[in-house]
Parts: structure tokens; C-alpha cells; sequence
């Protein structure tokens, strides 16, 4: 967990917890470390000896750096039995005392944020099978666990899906997948049309957005996955409560007819008959009651389903039948 003090920097950590909890055995801070996803606080030897065989790095610096003062813990990691496990842009492999620890302790050093070689620069063929993208308002607010409820939800109707993983977090779930926002920039759109390749007409891909196109951090890789997925169905997800751009407090987050228009505008360019079905909010700062009236507020808004994928399935419900309502 680091020295983490918001949950948007821990999503690997929370998504983790949360959609793979039977490979997770505990939890370990540096000091001022104030996020928790309420597993057991053990040190590296502690956790060796509960079964653990790998540390991973849950929480995230701004740039996706392994930060100076990290080290030392990676190190104590490695020199208590356990592999390490990291989606951050710096490479541990390219991280000298990381490879000499590692080497030295028998130890294994995975680097998840690798793209494949050799990607192909996107051509905007249209493609067979159904598409359906995630996209948010903002940064770290709920495009992978709507993607993974979805995927659930689908597979629980009997419907042929495949959730596809765009990110080091729903890579490590689901075991496979393209860290989008590792690709150089003229292959992002080749790398999502190879992640959601041609398919059966009635299979579904759910595909996890990144970023945002209102945030100018990282709306090049929101448009690039965009153009790349060729959607035939979206999802915007939103935080209630939530008024600026994750780390930018100079920039507000775009209201939600806003961004319907920007993601329809945009990603008609591939797929003309891309619709928006659903918003999937994000309600955890909210009462349930709190969170019911929001809810109905944006349906009554822009006449569309609004769900809290985690917490009203019911309404989640309606969210997945527009989803498979085919116009």
C-alpha cells in the first residue's frame, strides 16, 4: 500500500481486493500510509509465513514511478522469500537494486505494464461480434469495475462474453490483456482493435476504459482505445460527489450530457451507430439514500438507466438490459 493517503492512487489495491480476494493475503503500509482495503497489516515475513509468495505494488505514484524511498521495502520484500509484482511504468527490471535484491535472493521480478511487440497501427475495418466500452468523466472512478460487473452479469444470463483487460489492474485479475496506456501513441488504436479482435456475431466483448477525454493528462489514450475498440455500445461511468480532475483542482469534471455528446461525437468517426446505454455511477461517498436519489435523478435527467453496479441490483439490472437492447 505505500505511503498512499487517497483511494484513487490504490485502485490496483482496492480493484485487487475486491475481484480477486482469494489470491490476496494481506495488506503493508510505510509510514503516513493512510488508504486500506481492510486485509490483515503484515510485514513481508508475516505474510510469507500466511502463504504469500509475492508483494504487489497496489498503489500508484503520479507517472507511474517506483518511488526512491520505496526501494528499501521492495528490498526487505525480496529478502523475505517473496516475488514482486508491479504495473508501474518504471520497469522494476530496469531498476538496478531491484534486479541485484532479486538476483540475489532467488527471487522473480514481474513487470506487468509491458505491451507486446510488433502491434499493428489501428485501420478501422469494421469488425463482427459486439463491443461494449466503458468510459468515464474522470480518471480512477469506475470503468473497470463496471466492466467486471458487466462481464459477470453476462455471463450469468448465458451470454458468450469476454471481459478484456486494458490496464495493469485488470490485467493481474484477469490474467491477460494490453496495458493500453504503455503503447506509443500511434499504436493504441491497433492495440485495441487486436485485444477485441472479429468475432461471432452474438459474442460480446466488454472492454475496460482508461482514462478520460476531459482529462488532459490522458484523453490521448481514451481517444486512441476509443477509435481502436469501435464500440457499439457505452457506458459512461461518473463519481457522485466528484467536482475536478483526479490531481488537477483547476479543471471540473464535464456534467454527463457533456460527455455523452463528446463520446458519441467522437467515436461515430468508427461505428456510426454507437450508442451511450447506461450510466454506472459511483456512489461510495453516499448513504444509500443518498445514493438512491442520485440515481434517479440522472434516469430522470437523461432518460437513460443509472446504476451503482456494486450496490443496487435492480437497478443494475435495467443497466444490463440496455446494454444487450440492440438498436
Amino acid at each position: 500500500m505505500g505511503d498512499a493517503t487517497e483511494a484513487g492512487f490504490a485502485k490496483t489495491a482496492l480493484g485487487l481486493k475486491d475481484w480477486a480476494p482469494e489470491r490476496c493475503v494481506g495488506e503493508w503500509h510505510l509510514p503516513g500510509g493512510s488508504v486500506f482495503t481492510g486485509l490483515p497489516e503484515l510485514a513481508p515475513r508475516q505474510a510469507y509465513a500466511e502463504g504469500a509468495r509475492a508483494l504487489l505494488i497496489g498503489v500508484a505514484a503520479v507517472g507511474g514511478a517506483i518511488m526512491p524511498h520505496w526501494l528499501p521495502a521492495l528490498v526487505e520484500a525480496l529478502e523475505a522469500g517473496l516475488d514482486l509484482i508491479s504495473g508501474m511504468h518504471t520497469r522494476m527490471a530496469d531498476t538496478p537494486v531491484l534486479v541485484e535484491a532479486a538476483a540475489r535472493c532467488g527471487r522473480r521480478l514481474y513487470d506487468v505494464r509491458t505491451p507486446p511487440k510488433n502491434l499493428p497501427i489501428g485501420k478501422g475495418n469494421k469488425r463482427s461480434g459486439r463491443r461494449l466500452l466503458t468510459v468515464g468523466t474522470d480518471c480512477a472512478l469506475g470503468k473497470k469495475y463496471t466492466a467486471l460487473a458487466l462481464t459477470t452479469a453476462l455471463q450469468a444470463r448465458d451470454v458468450a462474453v469476454s471481459f478484456r483487460a486494458t490496464g495493469q489492474t485488470g490485467i493481474m485479475i484477469a490474467g491477460a490483456g494490453i496495458p493500453i496506456d504503455a503503447v506509443v501513441s500511434d499504436f493504441v488504436a491497433g492495440a485495441a482493435e487486436l485485444l477485441s479482435p472479429a468475432a461471432d456475431g452474438a459474442h460480446w466483448d466488454i472492454i475496460e476504459g482508461q482514462g478520460s477525454l476531459f482529462h488532459p493528462s490522458f484523453a490521448g489514450v481514451s481517444l486512441g482505445l476509443l477509435h481502436g475498440s469501435q464500440p457499439d455500445v457505452l457506458v459512461l461511468c461518473h463519481e457522485a460527489g466528484r467536482t475536478h480532475m483526479l490531481g488537477l483542482p483547476d479543471y471540473p469534471v464535464p456534467s454527463l450530457k457533456e460527455a455523452i455528446e463528446l463520446h458519441l461525437a467522437l467515436a461515430r468517426r468508427v461505428n456510426p451507430a454507437v450508442r451511450v446505454a447506461a450510466v454506472s455511477l459511483n456512489t461510495s461517498q453516499l448513504s444509500d439514500a443518498e445514493a438512491l436519489a442520485a440515481i434517479h435523478a440522472v434516469r430522470e435527467e437523461l432518460g437513460i438507466p443509472c446504476a451503482d453496479p456494486l450496490r443496487h441490483p435492480v437497478e443494475f439490472a435495467a443497466v444490463v438490459d440496455a446494454c444487450l437492447a440492440m438498436a
